[in-house]
């Protein structure tokens, strides 16, 4: 019964970390983008993958490990489903800011100048990401609620 519910609470206490980090990414990712902004894109960035570790190892135990109503539930609910389809489009979605944040990052520890041109676009990925959060909440609320099947 503890380890359902400290799964349970860390599962959720992922999704506040990581909302507020890629919503704190978008907000850095805005001009200037100087040493200082930099930093603060860097910060929200590494809670943005911290989060996202945290989501994935406590989600694949719940689903698949035998804590919650079991994986046969799951990958028969149409909303199980729907939110796994979410979680794909963010995924795929943060392949490019990931990748040239890392190199940005790279750059950065080793003294050289960065192309910070897309930081625009990563900033509104990083909102619609966030959108795309809310939605996979409703369809989780919804499915630990008997609907999706």
């Amino acid at each position: 019964m503890f380890i359902r519910w400290l799964f349970a609470a860390l599962h959720l206490l992922a999704l506040g970390v990581g909302m507020g980090a890629v919503w704190s990414r978008a907000r850095a990712l805005r001009p200037p983008l100087d040493s200082t902004g930099l930093k603060r894109v860097f910060y929200a960035d590494t809670w943005w993958g911290i989060a996202a570790l945290l989501w994935i190892g406590t989600g694949l135990v719940r689903a698949f490990g035998g804590l919650e109503k079991g994986t046969s539930y799951y990958v028969h609910n149409s909303l199980f489903l729907t939110k796994m389809a979410l979680f794909v489009l963010i995924f795929v979605l943060e392949l490019r800011p990931m990748m040239t944040l890392i190199k940005w990052r790279a750059r950065v520890a080793r003294g050289e100048a960065i192309d910070t041109s897309p930081a625009r676009t990563f900033a509104r990925i990083s909102l619609i990401q966030a959108g795309l959060l809310g939605l996979m909440v409703l369809a989780a609320t919804a499915m630990a609620r008997g609907y999706g099947l």
